[in-house]
């Protein structure tokens, strides 16, 4: 798909978390950024009728869930997080480190 601007913007998104968490790891804050994979939402309805062909590619088998989220989201709020700063946590059901695509 062509989606030029939403790729930049994702990057930018990347970019700014590594910065963010240099600048404010000396006021004792944490930056860090979530890239949520495939999750039925509006913004992926499009892929509902490919669906089963883009599971295919998710070594999870399944789309993301609220709770994957939740998850991720409470572990970065938790003290379990609180020494990780400028990461990206890719909840993709393993998607971008698949081997069938290599």
């Amino acid at each position: 798909m062509e989606t030029y601007s939403y790729s930049a913007s994702k990057a930018g998104v990347l970019h700014l978390t590594r910065h963010l968490a240099r600048y404010l790891a000396r006021r004792h804050v944490t930056a860090n950024a979530i890239a949520p994979g495939y999750f039925p939402t509006v913004m992926t309805r499009w892929a509902k009728d490919q669906e089963a062909e883009l599971l295919h590619h998710i070594p999870a088998a399944r789309p993301g869930r609220p709770d994957d989220m939740a998850g991720t989201a409470l572990f970065l709020a938790s003290r379990a997080g609180a020494y990780l700063s400028g990461a990206v946590l890719r909840v993709d059901g393993g998607l971008l480190a698949d081997a069938r695509d290599a």
